[in-house]
């Protein structure tokens, strides 16, 4: 035997020796993984959110009483264009749309923070006004309501809804009718960089039309938005896709 081959054989016996280490030890390790992973996936790719009202009935559950509807909210299609018509976004509302809002976290600064930790991690919710609605019109365009038959307009031109199930109804004679709130708008013209955004149920949504007589009329700027919703994850019945349909 040479002193190569000696050398290879007691490398070799010391390879056999070295044992594997204890799950006990490795788990840490392997959180810390998780955890990073975690959160490259909810900074850079996407993250659930649960819906907490009623206002995109049919096509999103929030009801009271019922189990609100999870959706998994994706960030790489905005890292590449613009929400366009049709889309559903979740969003951080501008400041004169959280007068109802109020903070989801403890008063005890341990647990605040602890909350605060973990949803870097997408395992809490954050700390913000999150909203979900469809975006309606774009930057340049003007959008207001309504035509002969109670249709919204953009740019002159009718909608075509099927989304909508939930709005109050339209007197075609109306021309003294008084409607709610939020039922004859505009016109409006949304400023570039931004979004005029409406409910599915035009009966229960605050959304842009209850704010025209903010800084930014009513629209959300685009910054503002942290993702397109395209699958429903929760509850088992209703998992399937979240479908953009472009009105225009």
């Amino acid at each position: 035997m040479t002193v190569s081959d000696a050398d290879n054989e007691g490398t070799g016996r010391r390879k056999e020796k070295k044992k594997q280490r204890p799950f006990w030890q490795e788990l840490p390790i392997l959180l810390v993984i998780a955890a990073v992973i975690a959160a490259l996936m909810v900074t850079f790719i996407g993250r659930p959110y649960v819906i907490p009202s009623q206002s995109m009935e049919p096509t999103l559950h929030g009801c009271a009483g019922c189990t609100g509807d999870r959706i998994y909210v994706e960030k790489l299609t905005y890292d590449f264009g613009d929400p366009k018509p049709g889309d559903v976004v979740v969003f951080v509302g501008p400041p004169s749309w959280n007068d109802t809002y109020k903070s989801i976290r403890s008063s005890n600064t341990v647990t605040r923070g602890v909350q605060n930790f973990f949803s870097f991690f997408g395992l809490v919710p954050p700390d913000e006004n999150d909203l979900v609605k469809r975006v309606i019109a774009v930057g340049g365009q003007t959008v207001q309501c309504c035509d002969a038959q109670g249709r919204i307009l953009v740019d002159g031109k009718p909608l075509d809804e099927p989304y909508v199930k939930f709005d109050y109804p339209w007197n075609p004679n109306g021309a003294n009718a008084v409607y709610p709130v939020g039922r004859v708008f505009g016109p409006i013209k949304v400023p570039e960089g931004n979004l005029w955004v409406m409910g599915d149920n035009r009966r229960e949504s605050r959304d842009s039309r209850a704010h025209v007589g903010d800084e930014f009329q009513g629209t959300v700027p685009i910054k503002n938005v942290r993702g397109k919703a395209v699958f429903k994850i929760w509850p088992p019945g209703r998992i399937g896709p979240v479908h953009a349909q472009n009105p225009q």
